[in-house]
């Protein structure tokens, strides 16, 4: 069992509430004891993509994590909150409501390289302590400009008070910030009322599983059936097929010198097997993560 089960995350639960349904789906299989992780955190009130990794691909989650994402969402134009979402207080309102054209009008500034600052209840760390503790505890938080790209966004709905949106975007990215900052830059404030992942890393809604049919290929012990392999996670990396001399020195540790290798990443295979994540640089080509399958 080392792979990606991609689980359609409903609303309510938290990622690592994700991660523990999984763990007990593999004891009620009777698969035994395997690593567990996610592919990136979804807010509570989030649903969608949320790829859990098990065994030696939770080596592989802090790629998924940087992985660019797919989103769905919808910003309720009128009323701001303290969380940017449904779950906060109201902190500001306003009477003004945008139409198509409006909204359309400014999306361009929010493609490409921008700039945002992320909302004061998010899981970035302030001098060691998270800014939504901080925040909960009524301490003033100032959270810093950060760096994204929006790669794609565009309208999918809209009505008088709401539009909704499908966005690409690079990791480290704040939906909950981008509505907020589309919603002022038409005249207006808004939130979330709804999020909606679409795409994680090379993970998409298709591939994804409702919690009840996890359970159900767990008790009927067929979850190999749900598992992607763990190159699934990996498709945007070359293989480069090795001898079993090779694999056993990317086992060891060693570097394997002058060996027919494009530079950069690749994903080092005896046969069928994925031996290492390793990158090639000049003549050498080094062991970045090793995998024990």
């Amino acid at each position: 069992m080392h792979g990606w089960i991609i689980i359609d995350k409903p609303i309510g639960p938290g990622s690592t509430q994700m991660v523990s349904a999984v763990k007990r789906a593999l004891r009620t299989g009777g698969y035994g004891k395997f690593k567990v992780g996610h592919g990136g955190t979804l807010d509570p009130l989030a649903t969608g993509v949320l790829p859990i990794a098990i065994g030696e691909a939770t080596k592989l989650s802090g790629r998924m994590l940087d992985a660019d994402k797919g989103y769905d969402f919808t910003i309720g134009f009128g009323v701001q909150t303290d969380t940017l979402d449904l779950e906060g207080k109201v902190v500001a309102e306003s009477d003004v409501r945008p139409t198509l054209a409006e909204i359309e009008a400014v999306l361009p500034r929010f493609t490409g390289p921008i700039e945002q600052v992320p909302p004061i209840y998010s899981a970035l760390k302030i001098d060691g302590q998270r800014a939504y503790d901080l925040a909960r505890a009524g301490e003033e938080v100032e959270m810093k400009m950060r760096a994204v790209t929006i790669h794609a966004l565009s309208v999918v709905g809209h009505d008088a008070g709401s539009v909704t949106l499908s966005a690409r975007v690079s990791k480290g990215t704040y939906i909950r910030s981008l509505a907020r900052d589309i919603a002022q830059a038409v005249g207006t404030v808004g939130h979330v009322t709804m999020l909606r992942r679409t795409k994680a890393g090379p993970f998409t809604l298709d591939q994804a599983n409702q919690l009840d049919k996890l359970d159900e290929f767990a008790k009927a012990q067929r979850l190999e059936q749900l598992l992607l392999p763990l190159t699934a996670g990996l498709d945007d990396i070359p293989a480069l097929s090795v001898t079993p001399d090779q694999a056993r020195a990317l086992r060891e540790g060693r570097k394997l010198i002058g060996i027919a290798a494009q530079a950069g990443l690749q994903l080092a295979i005896e046969g069928d097997t994925p031996i290492a994540l390793v990158e090639t640089i000049g003549p050498e080509t080094r062991v970045v993560r090793g995998l024990n399958m």
